[in-house]
């Protein structure tokens, strides 16, 4: 698409067999296993035509095609054709994980490394890609957008106690929180902590206080 003068949106791999390598989305870039592809991910999980990332006037689009493992956008599984916004998540079944920029002067300096604000426990997340590391390792497939904005929730408040309320009004948005039974947050908690769990079990990050709320406890490295 012949754009004079304008700022093409970036796309950056990070966390697979690409990592570290960006391409410029001036034109219609297929993801795939075939070596006819765009962009070619040589492993068996990857479908030989797997996601379409589409450059439009309105945007840029990401479309499954058809892949038997899946894409996935800030961790959720995609059925349709999404549109992508600055910092977006794009997870190519379970191997290769890219972040959407929508120009060079929205991309952080450094996307290589760790990010370096208020990096000083196990536990560190990345607002801009909504990317989360564990003891150096990132947790992968990302969280879903509910669980990464719990967790961005009580990282804010620096192990204070968030009470339950306020976090579900956070998480859900205030016209949606009235319906939110106490049964939904807890299974949204519960599968939280299953995922922080599965990248370390020996600390309980995520720590009730009965009768207040939750606090997240960021053990220091």
């Amino acid at each position: 698409m012949d754009r004079p003068g304008a700022e093409f949106p970036i796309l950056i791999a990070q966390t697979g067999p690409l990592n570290g390598q960006r391409w410029v989305l001036d034109r219609e870039l297929v993801v795939g296993r075939d070596p006819s592809c765009s962009l070619v991910i040589n492993d068996r999980q990857v479908s030989r035509y797997h996601v379409r990332f589409e450059l439009t006037p309105q945007g840029v689009f990401l479309e499954d095609l058809g892949s038997k493992n899946g894409t996935y956008l800030n961790g959720k599984r995609i059925n349709e054709v999404q549109s992508l916004s600055d910092g977006d998540s794009v997870q190519v079944a379970l191997v290769q994980h890219f972040t959407f920029f929508s120009s060079d002067a929205t991309m952080p300096l450094d996307t290589g490394v760790l990010p370096m604000e208020r990096n000083e426990g196990l536990l560190v997340l990345d607002p801009r890609s909504r990317r989360v590391w564990i003891n150096h390792q990132e947790v992968t497939p990302p969280l879903s957008a509910q669980q990464f904005k719990l967790l961005q929730v009580l990282e804010r408040s620096r192990g204070e106690v968030v009470s339950r309320q306020t976090l579900i009004d956070e998480v859900w948005g205030a016209e949606e929180s009235a319906g939110v039974s106490e049964q939904a947050f807890d299974a949204l908690v519960r599968r939280l902590r299953d995922r922080l769990s599965s990248m370390d079990p020996q600390h309980a990050y995520i720590v009730t206080v009965r009768g207040h709320g939750l606090r997240l406890e960021n053990p220091q490295k």
